[in-house]
């Protein structure tokens, strides 16, 4: 697949280096001479220097013979436009990055989609759930929902205490037929385990379950869930604001916030919030504000460093469930060491929702495990696909990929050696990179 992107920032970047790890023809546009050699030194690709609302900048790419073009410019309307001049120089799909959450609204999609951009992704929006599904799930590092709920993944930190410590997967399986364990994540490397491995202290092991399974995990991982009412934000931005409204009014919500105009904005938007105009860095503000009686703490300044140094502040004061937003990827591994609840990345969430359009299989959904360079897809099996023909045992499914589960219909179901997935179902694949090309010919 030929694929262009405009942009050459941290989400086009982290993009081009995922499509670089198969076998697709990238050419990236951007302004910047400097952001271009970068990514060049590190990845095989083409780079073209212009402007993605140029149209013989445009023309440079080849864009006539691309099969998708990708515009992740930092300015929406830059991206919108570039789609538009894409799709008229004969491109078969464009996906846009946007800012403004009415683009998404039905009306305007319809109008937008005239215009020649066939997807949009609105990164702040994907991070805001993110941020929801980490305080309403106490105890997970990531939760991952498949169609709805029907089937959950589940990466939880197990300590000492947890029951199912030192068990092998043959005895976890024989024990709960209702849960799988599809990875593990060990002192920074992802493992696909067998059943001769186990469960040992300090893994994050990402579990494939069922939604009345889901009591039965956290009981023999030793967590024990706690509600959330009171959340403290530490910065005000766009993220925390998408994350405030889709948490509705059952929560009594701080947000700290130092700039004095974005803390007036934020209490004209939100009539239940109480915005505090200081610096979240401030212990003596932070007691204040009474965070040791808070059962949430989420750090979405502009600055990984703060996100993380907050976090843990909030821990050794007695907060419970912590979120970070962490934008520079080289601070991904050590937030995930420090032990902070959930880490959240928008560029990576933005990745992940991009790649899908870059196989050639039917997928639902792409999500990126956090703080592992692994993905989890949950593909629909074509007719006649070759996922269909046997037995998963009888597969010869890549070592580096597991099946998780199946979704068929309005249920959910654990995958084992003889599960026969049937055309129309969504399977549940979790694959470390080198494995994702080898999936596209039992799902195309």
């Amino acid at each position: 697949m030929k694929v262009v992107i405009a942009g050459a920032g941290e989400v086009g970047t982290h993009l081009a280096r995922m499509l670089s790890k198969e076998d697709h023809d990238i050419v990236l546009l951007d302004d910047s001479p400097e952001n271009l050699s970068k990514i060049s030194n590190e990845v095989d690709l083409m780079t073209v220097i212009g402007s993605a609302h140029s149209f013989s900048d445009l023309k440079k790419t080849d864009l006539g013979k691309a099969d998708l073009f990708i515009a992740v410019t930092p300015f929406e309307e830059r991206n919108v436009l570039a789609c538009a001049m894409a799709k008229y120089l004969g491109v078969s799909r464009t996906i846009a990055r946007i800012n403004n959450q009415e683009y998404l609204q039905e009306k305007y999609r319809a109008k937008l989609a005239d215009m020649g951009i066939n997807e949009l992704i609105y990164p702040e929006s994907l991070a805001a759930k993110e941020i929801v599904a980490a305080v309403k799930q106490t105890v997970t590092r990531q939760m991952i929902e498949f169609s709805g709920g029907k089937l959950l993944l589940l990466g939880i930190k197990v300590r000492d205490n947890a029951p199912v410590l030192n068990k092998t997967f043959e005895e976890l399986s024989i024990e709960h037929q209702h849960l799988l364990v599809v990875a593990i994540k060990r002192d920074n490397e992802t493992i696909i385990p067998n059943g001769h491995d186990s469960i040992q202290n300090d893994d994050v092991v990402f579990f494939i379950t069922t939604p009345s399974e889901q009591a039965n995990v956290l009981e023999i991982t030793g967590k024990k869930q706690f509600d959330v009412k009171n959340i403290m934000f530490m910065g005000g931005s766009r993220i925390a604001q998408k994350a405030v409204e889709k948490l509705g009014e059952n929560y009594r919500i701080k947000i700290i916030e130092s700039d004095r105009e974005r803390c007036e904005e934020i209490a004209d938007r939100f009539s239940n919030v109480l915005v505090i105009n200081g610096d979240g860095r401030n212990l003596d503000l932070l007691k204040e504000e009474g965070i040791d009686k808070m059962d949430a703490f989420v750090a979405t300044t502009g600055n990984s460093e703060t996100n993380i140094l907050g976090c843990n502040l909030a821990k050794t004061l007695g907060v419970r469930r912590t979120v970070a937003e962490v934008e520079n990827l080289a601070y991904m591994k050590l937030a995930d060491n420090t032990g902070i609840g959930s880490i959240i990345n928008k560029k990576l969430i933005a990745a992940s929702y991009i790649y899908r359009f870059t196989l050639n299989a039917e997928i639902s959904k792409v999500k990126c495990l956090t703080a592992s360079d692994a993905e989890v897809f949950e593909f629909i099996a074509k007719p006649g696909a070759k996922i269909t023909l046997k037995p998963v045992k009888d597969l010869g499914f890549p070592a580096e990929a597991k099946i998780g589960g199946v979704i068929r219909g309005n249920m959910g179901y654990i995958a084992h050696g003889y599960t026969q997935v049937q055309e129309g179902d969504k399977v549940v694949v979790f694959t470390l990179p080198s494995g994702i090309k080898k999936l596209e010919k039992f799902f195309k």
